[in-house]
């Protein structure tokens, strides 16, 4: 009887260090389980992370891009505009002594685009029409000598001129000299009025840039071309002012002063801007003047 109880305790105890083993074993086995999703779980979260502070620095770095081209942006159109406001502000001036006859803001631009045309037989003026060098004077001054004519800008620097082209029948000649340059917008012919202030800058006689100062006395006058494409003016003309300018009172090109006429005074006569315009951009095969 006594072996038999000892029989069944002994049974219950390795049954129950048994449960305890699976038990021990089964928590185990979670433990690894739990272990792994665990570590799943911060793989993932760390990735998810990274991503995202991935995206955040893609994200400040276009903010911050964005943000320096619109700065940027903002900085340009500002200086633009103060440009802009400067430009016009130094126009206005301009204007406002050209308003009270004071051309002497307009003359001082004006006279770094006129030159001095010479040949070993003759003198006369020409003006830059373009950055690059190119010369709008009178054909008449040239005539015979084009391959050796010396310009003179108001640096007093002296080139040999190349010679571009010419129109005989509007006694225009078209030549170009080395470097950059100050130069002379040509105005809208439309926009030209009887009565209009206009100056003329030249070498009259060789005195160098010299001002003499009228209006336009009509328009349309019929020159030796038989084409009425001259302007009329009361502004002293001399020989040696042929080929110069013959500028309004915001500095723009009206004409190109041509001749007058002899033994009458204040009849002076000069080619049209309009005309000029498209006979030098054909003579240079190209349309450099816009």
């Amino acid at each position: 009887m006594i072996k038999d109880l000892h029989n069944s305790h002994r049974k219950h105890r390795n049954a129950l260090y048994g449960l305890v083993i699976i038990l021990a074993i089964l928590q185990t086995t979670s433990f690894v389980i739990m272990s792994m999703q665990v570590s799943k779980l911060n793989v993932k979260i760390d990735a998810e992370m990274e991503r995202t502070a991935s995206e955040l620095r893609e994200f400040t770095t276009e903010i911050v891009e964005n943000y320096d081209a619109i700065y940027q942006e903002n900085f340009n159109q500002i200086s633009g505009a103060i440009t802009r406001q400067e430009e016009d502000f130094d126009q206005e001036i301009k204007l406002l002594k050209s308003a009270q006859d004071d051309f002497s803001g307009i003359i001082e631009d004006a006279v770094k685009s006129v030159v001095t045309i010479r040949t070993d037989r003759s003198i006369g003026t020409g003006f830059i029409v373009h950055s690059s060098g190119f010369i709008v004077t009178n054909y008449h001054i040239i005539i015979g000598k084009e391959e050796n004519v010396e310009v003179v800008t108001y640096n007093r620097d002296s080139f040999q001129a190349q010679f571009i082209g010419k129109d005989e029948l509007r006694d225009l000649a078209l030549l170009k000299i080395p470097g950059q340059y100050d130069f002379l917008e040509l105005a809208d012919s439309s926009d030209l009025q009887a009565g209009k202030k206009v100056i003329a800058i030249g070498n009259p006689l060789g005195l160098t840039l010299t001002v003499t100062e009228g209006i336009i006395s009509a328009l349309n006058r019929v020159g030796p071309s038989g084409l009425a494409e001259y302007v009329q003016t009361d502004v002293s003309l001399n020989p040696g002012n042929s080929g110069g300018p013959l500028i309004d009172t915001q500095g723009e090109v009206v004409g190109i002063n041509n001749f007058k006429i002899g033994g009458a005074e204040s009849l002076g006569f000069s080619l049209e801007s309009g005309v000029i315009k498209e006979r030098i951009n054909i003579l240079a095969n190209a349309t450099i003047i816009a």
